[in-house]
């Protein structure tokens, strides 16, 4: 197993250089903190995550959760998560202090969500789904279900979850039938199923804290008919005494990967005395939900930044351990009097493991920007400048939850083929990384749904104005590396690029503006692609454009290796990354159809 899971000095790079944490603690919000204060927190964050996570991320694979007489079992380490993480602000660290937070900024919590999710993916679930839980119920509950509810969860007494999807719908919630009857209390009864409920049950938490979407009964068909509840697993009395509250642990879902992260199916009202207290007003559930829903996306980005980022420093130390053939000498021979060589010496290996190092690294960039601007438009006073980071905000999201998802499954792929057959075997991590990442790209809305999102909403936002605010930041990072003669060709290349997304687009419009929905949509997914990797060449110019900075001016924190290694990465995305564009645009720009389903089915 690899000794290290991350470069710190590349998260604290990005973090305080690349993205200037420094400017977003200007905001009056973040007054309490400096960089100094933060950065000790995120060692202590690294610490605690090398001795209580780290070391249990195979033996959580092997023992996985399972479910046995109507409970859930996990491993030990799951109360060390929620009773340390409730101690240290991992779990309460972006909430306000009057209610026991720590008013990080969100750039501060991801960065050390980041160490946690690269150290062991199958723990962080646990406090943050309880994060989010509790962050509903702080922003849209009276102040009855917060005072009730929240002190315990901060704690990390109590687990929380969101409870949306249901057997018969899926991704589609319009369709859930899970139904809320009004009582002449203040609670209401609640009937239904939910299934993959992540984190849902387990015998570490004195109790679990579910926010339920369901249908007042009566409430309108649709999306527009549903309200959201929360619903304990026990219910509190008015002393603090808990009682059963109807709600039972059908199952816990065998997995491929995350196996150590319960996955639950939930029934509510079986005996028919499930209570639910209704959060905010009625028929406004699932606005609440996706008011949360880009914390919720960072986060999954994150999370498969962090898997991405861990499998490349496993399969980078393997390459430098295992020596296996030997250079080809000018004669195109091999030297068998040689020694073996190290298979870090070889082009296709460097190639692989270059190929993980921008997408880990690229991902680990594009997710804290995201970030960055979630604290900007949260903070900033000016209503042009918050809207502006908002709008931002929204268009890279679909961006940021897919590209470190879809990419890095495709990285950790790379690294496996690093180990060759070791890699296919349990003995070593890889194979077990791949297998975890793979839900990221289902997590909170599949690629297919973000794809759709990107296209059809995001793109088109307020007449198109978050693309043209993104194209001016993608401009302004052309105009400084353009001031560097080693950087000149690659913001060429990318401003060419940007003229293609144009051309791509205007295509694409055209059907939209038809009112031909479902062409405009069929090729959402390349397009997220395309974009993405367009997206992804801004960031890594960027990372360059402050790398060259640093070494030119010599203003450099650590070695100049350490900054002639991003310049190197950059200079390889733009060779063997962008280039894909040009593919993508060709089948983007293509007038034949042959996905959309038509009178004429032709068989699949």
């Amino acid at each position: 197993m690899a000794n290290e899971y991350i470069d710190l000095d590349t998260l604290k790079y990005f973090l305080y250089d690349v993205h200037q944490l420094g400017n977003v603690l200007n905001a009056d919000r973040f007054k309490d903190h400096d960089v100094q204060s933060l950065d000790m927190f995120l060692d202590a964050v690294k610490e605690f995550s090398d001795r209580e996570l780290f070391p249990y991320i195979k033996e959580m694979d092997e023992q996985p959760a399972y479910h046995k007489d109507g409970k859930v079992y996990v491993h030990p380490q799951v109360a060390v998560m929620m009773r340390k993480g409730g101690e240290m602000g991992l779990i309460a660290g972006t909430f306000d202090t009057d209610i026991g937070g720590l008013q990080l900024p969100m750039m501060m919590y991801t960065a050390s969500a980041f160490i946690q999710d690269a150290a062991n993916n199958h723990l962080p679930g646990y406090v943050g789904l309880t994060l989010g839980s509790a962050e509903l119920i702080v922003h849209f509950a009276n102040t009855t279900l917060r005072d009730t509810y929240v002190p315990k969860m901060l704690s990390g007494e109590w687990g929380g979850t969101m409870c949306l999807t249901e057997p018969q719908a899926g991704s589609s919630l319009s369709d859930i039938v899970t139904k809320a009857v009004p009582t002449d209390d203040e609670y209401y009864t609640i009937t239904g199923q939910k299934i993959f409920i992540s984190g849902g049950d387990h015998e570490y938490a004195d109790n679990f804290v579910h926010l339920v979407l369901a249908r007042i009964e009566g409430a309108p068909a649709g999306t527009k008919g549903i309200s959201l509840f929360v619903v304990p697993k026990k219910r509190p009395d008015t002393i603090g005494n808990l009682t059963t509250n109807d709600v039972t642990t059908v199952a816990d879902f065998q997995k491929v990967g995350q196996r150590g992260y319960c996955t639950t199916h939930l029934g509510f009202g079986d005996s028919g005395d499930c209570r639910g207290w209704l959060v905010g007003e009625a028929n406004q559930g699932l606005k609440y939900m996706f008011l949360m829903m880009n914390g919720a996306r960072i986060a999954v980005g994150r999370g498969a930044a962090a898997i991405a980022t861990a499998a490349y420093h496993a399969s980078l130390q393997y390459a430098n351990e295992r020596p296996q053939g030997r250079k080809l000498a000018s004669d195109g021979k091999k030297n068998l009097e040689q020694n073996q060589t190290l298979i870090i010496k070889h082009p296709d290996v460097r190639r692989m493991l270059y190929q993980q190092k921008v997408v880990a690294e690229g991902s680990l960039s594009l997710v804290l920007l995201a970030s960055k601007y979630y604290d900007l438009k949260e903070t900033l006073t000016d209503k042009a400048e918050k809207n502006k980071y908002a709008l931002l905000l929204e268009l890279i999201i679909p961006m940021v939850k897919t590209y470190p998802s879809e990419m890095g499954i495709q990285s950790v792929s790379n690294g496996l083929q690093v180990l060759g057959g070791y890699g296919f075997c349990s003995d070593f991590i890889l194979q077990q990384y791949y297998r975890d990442i793979r839900i990221f790209s289902i997590y909170e809305g599949t690629t297919g749904i973000q794809s759709q999102d990107l296209l059809g909403r995001k793109l088109l936002l307020e007449n198109g104005k978050a693309l043209e605010l993104l194209t001016y930041e993608i401009t302004q990072t052309i105009e400084e590396a353009s001031k560097f003669s080693e950087l000149q060709k690659y913001a060429v290349a990318l401003g060419e690029k940007l003229k293609l997304a144009q051309k791509v687009i205007k295509f694409l419009l055209q059907y939209a503006k038809k009112g031909d929905f479902e062409r405009f949509l069929a090729d959402a997914t390349p397009f997220m692609e395309f974009l993405s990797t367009i997206t992804m060449a801004w960031i890594w110019l960027d990372i360059a454009t402050h790398s060259k900075n640093c070494t030119v001016g010599g203003q450099m924190k650590y070695a100049e290796d350490f900054y002639e290694s991003k310049i190197h990465a950059m200079k390889f995305f733009y060779t063997y990354e962008l280039p894909k564009t040009a593919g993508l645009a060709e089948i983007l720009m293509n007038e034949e159809v042959l996905t959309i389903a038509s009178e004429k089915e032709v068989r699949l």
